[in-house]
C-alpha cells in the first residue's frame, strides 16, 4: 500500500523535530539523501512499511486509524441506522456493478474476455 501525499509532511516534520539532516537520516536508514529528498518533495511515495522504518529511525512510531465514512466530517461516529443505510447503499452499488458485468459478458464485450496469459 502506498502512502498519501501526507507522507512527505510526516517525514519532514519528524526529521526537523529531531534536528536531523536529510543526509544523517539517510545514513541511519541505510539509504541515500536523494531518496529522502524525493519522499519529502512528494516526487516519490513510500510504502507504509518504508515510511514506518524511516520514522522509527527518527524515534517515531507510525500509527494508523480508521474512521467510518462521514465520521470525520460529522465529528462523531455514525449511528446504527446511518451505518445500516451506508452498508445498504454500498451493497446496492456492488449488485448493480455485478449485474452490468454479467450483461457485458453475456453480450461478449471485449473487455470481459479473459486472456490466456
Amino acid at each position: 500500500m502506498r502512502c498519501s501525499p501526507n507522507a512527505q509532511v510526516l517525514l519532514r516534520e519528524a526529521r526537523l523535530r529531531q534536528g536531523v539532516s536529510q543526509r544523517a537520516l539517510a545514513l541511519r536508514a541505510r539509504t541515500s539523501q536523494d531518496a529522502i529528498s524525493r519522499i519529502e518533495r512528494g516526487v516519490e511515495s513510500p510504502t507504509l512499511e518504508r515510511l514506518s522504518q524511516l520514522l522509527l529511525v527518527l524515534g517515531q512510531r507510525l500509527q494508523l486509524s480508521t474512521a467510518a465514512a462521514g465520521e470525520a466530517e460529522r465529528g462523531g461516529p455514525l449511528t446504527p441506522r446511518e451505518r445500516l443505510h451506508e452498508a445498504a447503499s454500498w451493497n446496492l452499488a456492488a449488485t448493480k456493478l455485478e449485474l452490468a458485468g454479467a450483461q457485458a459478458r453475456k453480450a461478449g464485450h471485449p473487455a470481459t474476455r479473459h486472456s490466456g496469459a
